[in-house]
């Protein structure tokens, strides 16, 4: 039976292990201590512009990457997250599960969705204020 999760070596793998890397505290002193180390150089180079440049370079190419980077990371986790979601829907007794995978549908259909669900929860504070309970799914 294959291995759910399995990143192996290719683009996903390498993203998850560069971001796990990059989110470590170490990673940012790291970091930090780059950004020490050149300014400290800067009078030995009487703050040139190839000084600056080097800097400004280096900022660019790693932000750059990272960029790629940390949206493939909210791709995946986004991803997991509305799949747990679909899960909670489809489990729960009640739920509708029309509002399964949800976040494919178009514009309009979740217009549609939302007007109904403000809809509900407008009819729930109503009724909450005249002291009922809100606690029911009204469709049942």
């Amino acid at each position: 039976m294959a291995r759910l999760g399995r990143t192996g070596l290719g683009y996903a793998g390498l993203a998850k292990a560069v971001s796990r890397y990059c989110g470590r505290p170490s990673t940012f002193l790291l970091a930090c201590g780059v950004i020490v180390i050149w300014i400290i150089t800067g009078p030995l180079f009487g703050f040139s512009d190839t000084w600056q440049l080097v800097i400004n370079t280096g900022t660019t190419i790693v932000t750059f990457l990272m960029v790629f980077l940390i949206q493939n990371t909210q791709n995946r986790d986004t991803q997991a997250i509305q799949l747990k979601l679909d899960e909670l829907i489809r489990a729960t007794t009640g739920a509708h599960n029309a509002l399964l995978d949800l976040e494919e549908l178009d514009e309009r259909a979740l217009e549609s969705f939302r007007r109904r669900y403000e809809a509900l929860a407008r009819t729930a504070r109503d009724l909450r204020l005249a002291g009922g309970i809100d606690t029911d799914s009204p469709e049942a």
